[in-house]
């Protein structure tokens, strides 16, 4: 008998279009494309057919699928690099950077602005990039404005705001680094031809700028503008020694991007050099995760998601290996540039060197990131060392994340989660919880919740999750935590509790406490998360408690703030003041014995 998925595929039309495999969760953890959706869902499940290693393990955990239909093999492609990008799937390629990702923009205004951003709006805004060397990009950004005078203001200026002046001129102005035209002291077509200038610039196009310059410096020195031919010659200048930072390596003028991968096992890297005008232009890189043995399905998801967002397109791209549906790439790209695109794999001459050295180039990245991760591991403190072997871990505990439960006589729960990483407190990742669904004195239902609450987030917002949970307490909270975990179906990360009263470690399924040296550097560490677990939790119990006593005796009248703030500095909880003497909270806090009545008598109601 057929099972449900089996009969789903059975339907899945034949045309072009993506496809999306879901986890028992509902989670896509792989979104494909293909021009026959039914065919290529299908080829997954053939058992004659050999499947790499990373495609049996994504295979065993597919229980549904989903498709969407397209018009052509073209939008297919652009929609499998959408969705990717947007939710990130466990079995696609993973780029490492390819959130942060800069781009120079050329605002769409009538007087553009050119600014650094990371977000794209599509409003009609030029984008060059992505760039991958933040270095290299700040110190083309320098020189370009030191040689164009764009406007530095973030103002929208329109003809008419620069005819009622709306906008001042600002420093830029008196320091020849703007022409004003926020005041009309250029026009408008003056300002757009500078910025078509830029354009050009960013497109490697330097040798125009350069002529343009020396041109406009002679013409200036002709008419005796000393001043404004030292401005021009400080900007010659500025793109000649833009221009000696480029290294010439072909006498062929035509603009391309050359993409090679250098791996190991499922990590790799890709660069992209940029020729423009003869000369390298750029040096790009993307870090690459979960490579698979087809390097053909990864050159094409790279070239997709790098080109998406970018105006920035050459004439050619020349690759190590031709990506998977090179006819859809090229179309679309031929169609984003307005001209044609090719995709070539040069096999001898000039190209095929060019090829070799951005191949050297990544296997030098790979090799600097392969070192470092070493290093990585290798700067693992010897109390992590040494919590990995006292519990028996797999791999060392370098993010332990720690919870502990605070209230007052069943009231005001409240909870606490420590993040450390390395032995060290990463307070920035500290988290406090307020229990919302358990009433009176149950830590073990408290415990739970608050577990529940944090990995459920982590798991949806895709953020880090620990290497070791350590629970404050001992077989009870522990069993209440695991079984959090096990609904999310995150039971597969180490979890332990570690008892108050005789600093015993538990671990589930085995009822007797582990047995580690008490002078053991791991556990030392442990005790030491925990301690700040339960500071943390106490904290937020006290302030939570202050904020409950101010609000319950500020609308006493004569209770001013700095009453309020006497009150609690002497006593502590509700149940202190209405089990204490009138003569004595005058005495301690000087408060009239009028207003002493009140409050003790708010508190006693409270109390009931």
């Amino acid at each position: 008998m057929k099972s449900p998925l089996q009969s789903k595929i059975k339907n899945i039309p034949t045309e072009s279009g993506v496809y999306q495999f879901k986890n028992k969760d509902g989670e896509i953890i792989y979104i494909g494309k293909a021009k026959n959706v039914r065919n290529r869902v299908r080829s997954y499940f053939q058992k004659n057919k050999y499947q790499t290693p990373k495609n049996q393990s994504m295979i065993k955990r597919i229980k549904d699928v989903e498709w969407i239909i397209v018009r052509s093999n073209v939008e297919a492609l652009l929609t499998e690099a959408n969705m990717i990008k947007e939710i990130q799937p466990k079995y696609n390629v993973d780029l490492k950077d390819d959130k942060s990702f800069p781009f120079i923009r050329i605002s769409n205004e009538p007087y553009p602005q050119v600014l650094l951003t990371r977000k794209i709006e599509k409003d009609g805004s030029k984008y060059f990039g992505p760039y991958t060397d933040v270095k290299n990009l700040r110190y083309s950004l320098k020189a370009l404005h030191k040689i164009f005078p764009a406007r530095s203001c973030s103002f929208y200026m329109d003809d008419d705001s620069v005819a009622a002046q709306k906008v001042k001129l600002c420093l830029d102005y008196h320091i020849k680094k703007c022409e004003g035209p926020c005041e009309g002291l250029v026009s408008r077509d003056h300002y757009n031809a500078m910025i078509e200038r830029v354009i050009k610039f960013l497109q490697g196009r330097t040798k125009e700028t350069e002529e343009y310059v020396r041109r406009q410096m002679e013409i200036a020195a002709a008419d005796l503008r000393y001043e404004d031919a030292a401005m021009y010659r400080d900007q010659l200048n500025a793109v000649r020694r833009f221009k000696e930072r480029q290294r010439k390596v072909t006498a062929d003028f035509d603009d391309r991007d050359i993409f090679a991968l250098a791996r190991e096992d499922d990590i790799g890297v890709m660069t992209i050099l940029r020729i423009r005008n003869g000369h390298i232009f750029g040096r790009e890189k993307v870090s690459l995760q979960n490579l698979d043995e087809n390097e053909a399905p990864v050159f094409a998801s790279v070239i997709s998601r790098f080109y998406m967002d970018t105006d920035f397109l050459p004439k050619e791209i020349t690759v190590s290996v031709l990506p998977e549906g090179q006819d859809e790439l090229e179309e679309w790209l031929s169609d984003k540039k307005g001209s044609k695109v090719i995709i070539r794999q040069p096999q001898r001459g000039e190209k095929a060197k060019e090829v070799r050295m951005s191949y050297q180039n990544a296997k030098l990245l790979l090799g600097e990131w392969l070192i470092n991760r070493k290093k990585r591991r290798e700067l693992v403190p010897k109390m992590v060392n040494q919590l990995q072997e006292d519990l028996q871990l797999k791999a060392p505990p370098r993010r332990i994340e720690a919870f502990d439960i605070s209230h007052l006589g069943g009231t005001n729960t409240v909870a606490s989660m420590v993040c450390f990483v390395d032995g060290k407190a990463r307070k920035s990742e500290y988290r406090k919880f307020k229990v919302k669904t358990v009433e009176g004195i149950d830590d073990f239902a408290s415990m739970r919740e608050v577990v529940h609450r944090r990995y459920f987030r982590q798991k949806k917002e895709k953020g880090s999750l620990p290497d070791l949970i350590l629970i404050d307490g001992g077989k009870g909270q522990l069993s209440m935590a695991v079984s959090a975990l096990r609904e999310l179906g995150l039971d597969y990360i180490p979890i332990i509790g570690l008892a108050k009263k005789l600093e015993e470690v538990f671990v589930p399924g085995i009822s007797d406490p582990q047995s580690i040296h008490k002078q053991s550097p791991g556990l030392i560490l442990l005790r030491r998360i925990r301690d700040e677990a339960h500071r943390f939790a106490i904290t937020f119990q006290r302030s939570k408690r202050k904020d409950s006593l101010t609000s319950l005796f500020n609308d006493i009248e004569g209770m001013g703030p700095k009453r309020v703030q006497k009150l609690l500095q002497s006593f502590d909880s509700t149940e202190t003041i209405a089990n204490t003497e009138l003569e004595a909270i005058t005495t301690q806090t000087g408060i009239p014995e009028k207003i002493a009545k009140m409050i003790v008598k708010k508190a006693r109601s409270v109390i009931k």
